[in-house]
C-alpha cells in the first residue's frame, strides 16, 4: 500500500513495537511488529473475541491516530490486531454517521432544494457548527495529524488534500458563522469526513479477511510441549524450548517446534502445514514439523528449529511481507497520486481565481466551487486501487496453501509465457513402485523379488525401496544369509545370496559381465517403450527376471497440463531420465518439449535457453536439487515443499505437492491483475474527468453545479467501488480455483 495512501487511511501512528507486544500482538521472531517467537506466543491472547464495546480488550493504549503506516501495515496482518483496528475504524464512522445525520438534515439540500425546515433550538449555523466540530476535530482527527507529519518529512500525500477539503470547508463555515453570517459548509466537511471514514472501513474489513489465513497458522502452535529434563518428563511453555532439547509425542498432540525423531515411530498428521491430506509415516531419522498433528503411536524427536527458524513461522512470514508489498504497478500510482494532490490544490486555487476574481462571483460562490474541486480530487481510490487487491489475493493463495512472496511476484506470475516441469515429484508422485515383474524359464515371481530384495536390502537408492515395499505387500521373507554386498555406482547392486552369486542392476551392467539377456529382450524392449526403469536379476551369470518399476504421475497432472495449454502456456518437461522414458512419459501427459538426460546443475541452462528465446520462464521443481534453476527462472515455483531451500530459493511455495496448483496460482495473479488494472484505470479516469465537473465547466452552459458535499460523496463512492472490486476476488474463488 502506498504511503500517502496508508498515511491517510491509517492515521500516521507512532505506535511503538513495545508497546504492541505488551498488548497481545501475535508476531513471528524477527518480524518488527511484535518481536514474538511464533514458539513464544501466549495462546490465551489469541482469541479475536471478547472485546468489549470500545474495542480494547487487551489494546488499551493503541491510539490508532498515533500508528506509523508501517506499523499499521504490520498490524494488520495480526489477526488480533486486525480485528482490533477495524472495529476502531468502524465507530470513528459510525459516530460520524450519527452526527452527520442531523447535519445533512439542516444543510441548504434540505432546507433550500427540498424545502423542508426542521426546528432550530439555537441559531442555525451554530447548530451545525455543535454538531460538525466532533466529527471534524475528534473522529476525523486522522486527517489533521497524518497532514502534519506529511508536511514535516516534506512529502505531499492524500493526508494533506483530504486535510485541505476538510478544513477548508470547514474553517471557511466558522468564519461565515462567527463574522459574516450567511450559507456555510458544515456538512461539506461532516460527509467528506464520514463517506471517507466508511471507504477505510470497507478497506480494512477486506485486509482483516486476508489475516484469518494467518490466525489459523498461529492457532497450530501448541502453548506447552513436553520435554525431557534431567531425565524427566516435564511439561513447559513452549517459548522455553531450545535447540537441542528432546520433546516425547503423544498420541493427538501437536507438534511444538521442527525437530528429528530419536526414538520410536507413528504417524504424522502434516495437512494444515503442508497441505498433504495422507498421514505421513515417522520412524528414527525423519523430519517433524512444528504445527502438525501427531496421531497414533508415541515418539521422542531431538528439537532442531524453534522460533522464527520452523517452517510454520517462515511460511507466516512469507504471507505477512506478501500482503505489505507492494506491486509495480501500484509504485506507478504513488506517483501519479502525489501529482495528483499538487493538481487538486492547483485547481482548487484557479477555480477560486477565476470565478472570484475574473467571474466577478460572490466570495461564498467561489469557495464553493474551489472546495468541490479539492475534494473530489482526492486520489484516494487511487491509492486503494493496487493494496487491496493484492491483499486478498495473497490472502486467497495462502488459504490454498499458495505462498505467494511478494505483491511482485504476484504480478509477474499473470506474464508467464512458459511452464517448465520438473518430473520427478512435481509431475510425479516422487516414489517409484514395482509394476512388473517377470521371471525366465525355470524361475518365478516371487524368487525373483525374493533374491532381488536380498541383493538390494542394503543399498539406500528409491528403486530398492520400491523392491522392499513390493516384497512386504506379497508377504514374502527376505532371506538372512547375505554376503560381500558390493553397490555398484550408477549401475546396481552385486551380493552372495544363501551361496548364489547374486547380480541386480542395468542393460549395461548385464553386457559388462557378459550376461546373455537376450532371452527376455522382448519383455525388456516392451517395458522400456513403456517408460518403465528395469532392475535385471542375474543369479550365477545367468539372466533369471526383472522388475520393472514406474515413478507414478500424479492424478491431476495431465489435466493441469492440458488447463495450461488452453491458457495458451507451452509446457516443457525437464528430467534426468533416459530419452526413452522422458518421451513416453512426456507422450503421456501431452507435453510436446522435453528436456531428458539432464544433470540436476544443468538444469538452469535449459531455462536461460528458453529465456533467450524471448520468453518470460516459470521453472517449477521440488526446491532442493532445483534450486539452481529455479533461481534462474523469472518465476520459480517450489512444489510440496516447506523446506528453507524451497522457501528461500522459489517466488512462490505451493505447500501441496499437486500440479494443478501451479495453474492455480497464475490464475491467481492473472485474476488479481486484472482487477489491479481495473481499479487503476478506473480511479485515474473518475478523478480527471471529475476535477472540470466540480470546478463549474458545466455551470454557464447548463447550470450545473456539484456541491462540496456531493463532491464529498462522489469521492468516497470511487474508493468504495474499487475497494469492493478487490474484495469480489474472493466471490470468483471456487472458479479461480479449480481445474
Amino acid at each position: 500500500m502506498n504511503k500517502e495512501h496508508s498515511e491517510m487511511k491509517h492515521f500516521g501512528t507512532e505506535h511503538d513495537h513495545e508497546n504492541m507486544q505488551k498488548h497481545g500482538g501475535h508476531g513471528m521472531g524477527g518480524n518488527e511488529h511484535s518481536g514474538h517467537d511464533m514458539s513464544q506466543m501466549d495462546h490465551g491472547k489469541h482469541n479475536m473475541e471478547g472485546m468489549d464495546d470500545t474495542g480494547k480488550n487487551g489494546h488499551e493504549g493503541h491510539d490508532m491516530s498515533k500508528m506509523s503506516h508501517e506499523d499499521h501495515e504490520k498490524a494488520m496482518t495480526d489477526p488480533s490486531m486486525a480485528a482490533f483496528m477495524e472495529k476502531d475504524m468502524r465507530n470513528r464512522f459510525l459516530w460520524s454517521l450519527l452526527l452527520s445525520i442531523p447535519i445533512f438534515l439542516y444543510s441548504p439540500v434540505f432546507t433550500d432544494f427540498l424545502g423542508i425546515r426542521l426546528p432550530t433550538p439555537i441559531p442555525h449555523n451554530w447548530l451545525l457548527f455543535l454538531l460538525t466540530t466532533p466529527v471534524v476535530l475528534k473522529f476525523g482527527s486522522i486527517f489533521p495529524v497524518g497532514a502534519y507529519r506529511a508536511l514535516k518529512s516534506k512529502t505531499l500525500n492524500m493526508m494533506v488534500l483530504i486535510a485541505t477539503g476538510v478544513f477548508a470547508a470547514y474553517l471557511f463555515s466558522v468564519f461565515i458563522t462567527l463574522f459574516i453570517g450567511g450559507e456555510t459548509f458544515f456538512e461539506a466537511a461532516a460527509l467528506l469526513v464520514t463517506f471517507v471514514l466508511f471507504g477505510h472501513w470497507m478497506e480494512m474489513k477486506s485486509r482483516r479477511g486476508t489475516s484469518e489465513a494467518l490466525r489459523a497458522l498461529f492457532d497450530l502452535v501448541p502453548p506447552q510441549a513436553r520435554v525431557i529434563r534431567d531425565g524427566k518428563e516435564v511439561l513447559i511453555p513452549t517459548s522455553e524450548v531450545v535447540v537441542g532439547d528432546v520433546l516425547i509425542l503423544k498420541p493427538g498432540d501437536k507438534v511444538p517446534v521442527d525437530g528429528e525423531v530419536t526414538q520410536g515411530e507413528t504417524s504424522i498428521d502434516e495437512s494444515l502445514v503442508t497441505g498433504e491430506s495422507i498421514p505421513v509415516s515417522k520412524k528414527t531419522g525423519d523430519k517433524v514439523i512444528g504445527g502438525s498433528i501427531n496421531q497414533s503411536g508415541s515418539i521422542q524427536f531431538k528439537a532442531t528449529k524453534v522460533g522464527s527458524d520452523t517452517a510454520l513461522a517462515q511460511i507466516v512470514k512469507l504471507v505477512e511481507v506478501a500482503q505489505n508489498s507492494k506491486a509495480p504497478g501500484q509504485r506507478i500510482a504513488d506517483k501519479a497520486a502525489q501529482y495528483l494532490v499538487l493538481l487538486a490544490v492547483g485547481a482548487g486555487l484557479l477555480t477560486f481565481t477565476y470565478w472570484y476574481f475574473l467571474s466577478g462571483q460572490t466570495l461564498l460562490f467561489a469557495l464553493t466551487f474551489a472546495v468541490s474541486v479539492v475534494v473530489i480530487a482526492c486520489p484516494d481510490a487511487l491509492g486503494l486501487a493496487t493494496p487491496t487487491a493484492v491483499a486478498v489475493g495473497t490472502g486467497i493463495g495462502a488459504k490454498h496453501n499458495i505462498l505467494i512472496k511478494n505483491a511482485t511476484t504476484l504480478e509477474q506470475t499473470s506474464k508467464i509465457q512458459v511452464v517448465v516441469l520438473d518430473k520427478t515429484g512435481t509431475l510425479t508422485e516422487g516414489k517409484p513402485i514395482i509394476t512388473d515383474v517377470v521371471a525366465n524359464k525355470g524361475h518365478d515371481e516371487n524368487e525373483v523379488l525374493r533374491l532381488t530384495s536380498a541383493a538390494e536390502a542394503k543399498s539406500g537408492h528409491p528403486l530398492s525401496s520400491a523392491v522392499l515395499e513390493e516384497v512386504k505387500k506379497r508377504n514374502i521373507s527376505i532371506p538372512e544369509d547375505i554376503r560381500s554386498f558390493n553397490n555398484i555406482s550408477g549401475h546396481g547392486v552385486e551380493a552372495v545370496v544363501e551361496g548364489k552369486s547374486i547380480l541386480v542392476g542395468t542393460i549395461k551392467l548385464m553386457r559388462d559381465r557378459n550376461v546373455d539377456i537376450s532371452p527376455l529382450q522382448v519383455d525388456i524392449d516392451r517395458l522400456l517403450n513403456e517408460g518403465k526403469t528395469l532392475m535385471i536379476l542375474a543369479i550365477d551369470g545367468g539372466v533369471a527376471g526383472i522388475a520393472a518399476a514406474a515413478d507414478t504421475v500424479k492424478p491431476t497432472a495431465a489435466k493441469a497440463i492440458k488447463s495450461m495449454k488452453e491458457l495458451g502456456l507451452e509446457v516443457a518437461m525437464i528430467t534426468g531420465d533416459n530419452k526413452k522414458t522422458a518421451e513416453t512419459i512426456g507422450k503421456n501427459l501431452g507435453i510436446d518439449r522435453v528436456f531428458s538426460e539432464v544433470l540436476p546443475e544443468d538444469k538452469a541452462k535449459y531455462v536461460k535457453q528458453l529465456q533467450g528465446e524471448g520468453k518470460f520462464v516459470a521453472m517449477v521443481g521440488d526446491g532442493v536439487n532445483d534450486a539452481p534453476a529455479l533461481a534462474q527462472a523469472d518465476i520459480g515455483i517450489a512444489i510440496g515443499a516447506g523446506t528453507d531451500v524451497a522457501i528461500e530459493t522459489a517466488d512462490v511455495v505451493l505447500m501441496k505437492s499437486d500440479p494443478a496448483d501451479i495453474l492455480n496460482a497464475i490464475r491467481l495473479s492473472k485474476a488479481t491483475v486484472r482487477k489491479m488494472k481495473q481499479n487503476l484505470v478506473w480511479a485515474s479516469v473518475y478523478n480527471i474527468l471529475a476535477i472540470p465537473v466540480a470546478a463549474g465547466v458545466l455551470y454557464n452552459s447548463y447550470g450545473i453545479t456539484l456541491r462540496p458535499e456531493f463532491s464529498a460523496l462522489l469521492m468516497s463512492a470511487s474508493s468504495i467501488i474499487v475497494a469492493t472490486n478487490a474484495v469480489l476476488l474472493k466471490r470468483s474463488e471456487k472458479e479461480l480455483l479449480t481445474v
